[in-house]
């Protein structure tokens, strides 16, 4: 820490640090909790963030910082303002600092700057502020607060009073030992993992232990965010791990219950895929509903308005959490469940209970495109043509094709070709090449799907109805093949290609858009995948073949996708961002 006697000699100082670190200015008479300072100088998200009395940047804010401090020491020196001051966003920060925020926010670099609540954060200028300012700091117990603010401000039920008010506390042991998220993060995964393995035994004692660990795995999980938010450290790695081993560690369980109940007996594997393909179409729904109404102008309707009003009323918000079955009641639905019963119940329970929050979900979200009047951006339809995961073949059609006029035509089309490619999956004869007709016919669909701007009040419809085309088809192909092993190869198939579309749907929430074109070329799209199998069924009918292929299928496209999505994700051009993820 060095003390600067005036604007210039902190313009010096500054200039003399290495430029790759994070640097800060701090009024000398600054008084708060260190807590907020903490969140105005410690926060990795941002490149500039501001408290009152203090300011940091980060290595790509510095030059920045040194051109709006020697501009605000001008400015300051024959006594103009810094900027117009009705546009001023912070006129009661008076300060050093604070007038350098404001000189960077002119020169178009966003500075962050965090709600504090109850936390102090002030610069007084004479001994009865400083009085007021001490006793105010004397009032409030900043590690409350600090405890407080590593739990998500919207959870689900059964995190929000059967997890989180332990599990915070488990953040605070973790912080003070020096573990990171990520290695939280990791156990997690680990303890899931072992949990999976013992619902593999297919014994009442290992379906028990499944339970148990499945439930240490959540506390875990809920853990490694908590102490994201507490120690303030947030990574571009955390968030992608932490999205990414959820999927890994519910798929990797669904896997071991699947394979404790062959065990005893009972194939449930196509429940089993079944739970997990709708699992991933919720999903998608979600996503791209939000990424088509993101930025979207006038974006209100009544339906919108009466959820507002609801949230009111407090019960409705808590029931309205728990009937979307979020990751935390479905996990204790499972693990309950796994412990008492058996898999097919456990599968019956998932399949039902997911079931039935994809109809609450899905009839909300259409209710309320339908309702609103509002103008997608260029954004938002570029993001729903990168979550269509469109190939070459859907590509080439939508090049030479018109593109279909009509508000409601592309998911129509889209629902269209949904309807032929399962249709034929499961009513024409197995293995007959009629199938592979109705493949081609869905990618001639899928095309036209997608031949003009996805901007239409339903548009957000056909990235989950390419999504529900092809797990579906995978999954009643394997299913009716009648060939030993087939429907497990599909569920390593399904893992692989949804694991391609969740990591999709990361890099674009993290503002970099989807993955390169080379990676969709190559995993040919959702319709030259969908095509594929369609022609393995009917060439390598009732034969062992068909197992081979959908298992080498599956190896081939989880290591195209996970060398390109490691490769990304540990690179410098990720996004610096926190994922809050799924609610739990």
């Amino acid at each position: 820490m060095l003390t600067a006697v005036d604007a210039g000699d902190a313009a010096a100082l500054l200039a003399a640090v290495p430029a790759g670190r994070r640097v800060a200015l701090v009024d000398p008479r600054f008084v708060g909790h260190v807590h907020a300072l903490r969140l105005g100088l410690t926060d990795p998200r941002f490149p500039a963030a501001t408290v009152p009395g203090a300011l940091t940047a980060r290595p790509e804010a510095r030059g920045a910082l040194l051109r709006a401090l020697h501009r605000t020491a001008a400015a300051v020196g024959v006594g103009a303002p810094v900027v117009d001051p009705d546009t001023d966003p912070a006129p009661e920060d008076r300060t050093v600092p604070g007038r350098i925020a404001v000189a960077l926010e002119a020169e178009g670099t966003a500075v962050q700057r965090p709600a504090l609540g109850s936390l102090v954060a002030a610069v007084p200028t004479d001994p009865e502020q400083e009085a007021a300012a001490a006793a105010a700091v004397a009032s409030v117990d900043d590690e409350a607060v600090r405890l407080r603010s590593a739990v998500k401000a919207h959870d689900g039920f059964f995190t929000t009073f059967a997890i989180s008010p332990y599990s915070r506390y488990i953040a605070r042991w973790c912080a003070r030992r020096n573990l990171t998220p990520n290695q939280v993060t990791t156990a997690s995964l680990i303890t899931a993992l072992i949990a999976a393995g013992c619902a593999a035994t297919g014994t009442r004692g290992g379906y028990v232990a499944a339970g148990i660990l499945l439930l240490v795995s959540f506390v875990l999980d809920c853990t490694d965010g908590q102490l994201a938010r507490y120690s303030l450290q947030y990574s571009t790695m955390g968030a992608w791990l932490d999205a990414t081993f959820d999927r890994a560690k519910e798929y990797a369980y669904y896997a071991g219950l699947a394979i404790g109940a062959v065990r005893g007996g009972d194939d449930v594997w196509v429940l089993a895929l079944g739970a997990m393909v709708l699992q991933a179409c919720r999903h998608v729904v979600d996503f791209s509903f939000n990424e088509a109404n993101h930025d979207a102008v006038a974006n209100t309707s009544p339906t919108a308005a009466l959820s507002d009003k609801l949230d009111s009323v407090g019960w409705t918000v808590w029931a309205r959490r728990m009937i979307v079955l979020p990751i935390g009641e479905r996990w204790a639905m499972i693990a309950v469940l796994t412990a008492l019963t058996t898999p097919r119940i456990v599968f019956y329970a998932l399949l039902v209970g997911c079931s039935l929050a994809a109809c609450y979900t899905t009839a909300g979200r259409l209710l309320r495109s339908l309702t609103r009047r509002a103008s997608r951006t260029d954004r938002a339809a570029q993001a729903l043509a990168d979550l269509a995961d469109s190939g070459p073949l859907a590509q080439a059609v939508a090049a030479i094709a018109p593109g279909l006029r009509g508000t409601f035509t592309a998911p129509a089309v889209a629902l269209l070709g949904t309807l032929v490619m399962v249709g034929g999956a499961l009513f024409l004869p197995y293995g007959s090449w009629l199938t592979v007709a109705a493949a081609a016919v869905y990618v001639v669909l899928s095309g036209l799907s997608v031949a003009r701007p996805l901007k239409g009040a339903l548009d957000w419809l056909v990235p989950p109805l390419f999504r529900a085309a092809e797990y579906v088809t995978i999954l009643v192909l394997a299913a009716r093949s009648d060939v030993p092993h087939a429907v497990p190869a599909a569920f390593g198939l399904v893992s692989a290609v949804a694991y391609h579309h969740y990591d999709t749907v990361y890099r674009i929430r993290g503002g970099t858009g989807a993955p390169p074109q080379w990676l969709v070329r190559t995993m040919s799209g959702h319709e030259g995948r969908t095509a594929l199998v369609a022609v393995l069924a009917a060439v390598l009918t009732h034969t062992s073949g068909f197992t081979t292929a959908l298992t080498a299928l599956a190896v081939a496209v989880a290591l195209v996708v996970l060398v390109e999505s490691i490769r990304f994700w540990v690179s410098s051009s990720a996004p610096a961002v926190h994922d809050e993820g799924e609610l739990a």
